[in-house]
């Protein structure tokens, strides 16, 4: 029996023309572009069902409402369809691939994001290799979450993370080995892919809520820190060094912290590394976060953190219930310590 493939064109550069001020999306293009591609015809092919979105978005331009529009576009076809492939622009591809882990609750299907880093309708594009494979991955029966496929790999959704803003191999899961791998076969990594979640498909309603986030650099100012945490901010991904560390020495700082914390503020630290994970147990700089009611993102990536938060905030959560569910694994996200 063939497979459904439901391919729901957000935007990004992969359906992009050019036009007189430099690459733009346009309306009806990309179905003009794949009824010229003889590969969507071969038996080895799902059925594939396209869906444009309007208005079509540079991904720059995304927001929670639009994380939410996916999620929802994903649940009202799911019951008609065998997996699906998000075509979305690079930029803030990591952060939609991460919120879509969370809002697809109940999810036991894949659900593949991908784009490209030159258009489809260019000659030297990494468009159609990234297309067919992704539609390929989407109509498996043993995969049931959400992935991001780039240049021959594919990545857990809410592990992976933008690397280069020029290269073909855009994407990397640093902290994870990638779920498969895509050559003359496709790969899957033993034991890798998650099993199903317990259905039925559910998209929970996702009330606004303020977060942020703040990288820390040396110098920084304690009044800066507090500007930035003052209401109506729910929650903060803090981005430290190395393994969870902030500077020590300047109790204003760790005031400013402690005070948003003791009001129900969720902070969450995260490292700035690539690499690793965050250990506040290691260092007295981490230590003295721990102190201030911050919490640890493990080795979450920032974009998985951030979505996260908004995630279990948005959905009602108290602040103690969030603080304790952001160190939990919920979908593949973080490892948690043995």
């Amino acid at each position: 029996m063939s497979r459904k493939v439901l391919l729901a064109h957000t935007g990004g550069t992969i359906g992009m023309r050019r036009g007189p001020r430099g690459y733009e999306p346009q309306a009806g293009y990309l179905a003009e572009l794949l009824s010229r591609m003889p590969e969507l015809a071969d038996p080895s092919m799902p059925e594939v069902e396209l869906v444009e979105f309007e208005p079509l978005l540079d991904s720059a331009d995304n927001r929670p409402a639009d994380w939410l529009r996916m999620a929802r576009e994903v649940a009202a076809r799911y019951d008609a369809i065998d997996g699906v492939v998000l075509l979305h622009g690079t930029d803030t591809m990591a952060y939609s691939a991460s919120a879509l882990a969370f809002l697809l609750e109940g999810l036991g299907k894949p659900v593949v994001l991908t784009g490209s880093q030159v258009p489809l309708a260019e000659v030297r594009s990494d468009a159609r290799e990234n297309l067919v494979a992704s539609l390929q991955l989407a109509a498996r029966a043993d995969l049931h979450e959400v992935c991001v496929y780039f240049s021959g790999r594919l990545l857990r959704g809410c592990r992976a993370t933008k690397v280069s803003a020029s290269g073909f191999d855009a994407f990397d899961s640093p902290n994870e080995a990638p779920l498969g791998h895509v050559g003359i076969d496709i790969a899957l990594r033993p034991g890798a892919p998650r099993p199903p979640q317990p259905g039925p498909l559910r998209v929970p309603e996702l009330a606004d809520v303020t977060v942020a986030a703040l990288r820390l650099f040396p110098g920084i100012d304690a009044r800066f820190v507090r500007h930035v945490l003052q209401e109506p901010l729910r929650g903060l991904v803090l981005e430290t060094y190395g393994a969870g560390n902030a500077p020590s020495r300047d109790p204003e700082l760790l005031d400013a912290l402690a005070e948003a914390t003791a009001r129900g503020v969720v902070i969450v630290n995260t490292t700035q590394c690539l690499r690793g994970r965050v250990d506040m147990r290691g260092y007295a700089t981490g230590a003295a976060l721990l102190d201030a009611g911050v919490v640890s993102g493990a080795d979450m990536t920032p974009e998985a953190a951030l979505s996260k938060l908004i995630y279990l905030l948005g959905s009602g959560h108290a602040p103690d219930q969030v603080a304790s569910l952001m160190q939990r694994d919920l979908r593949g996200e973080l490892t948690p310590f043995d």
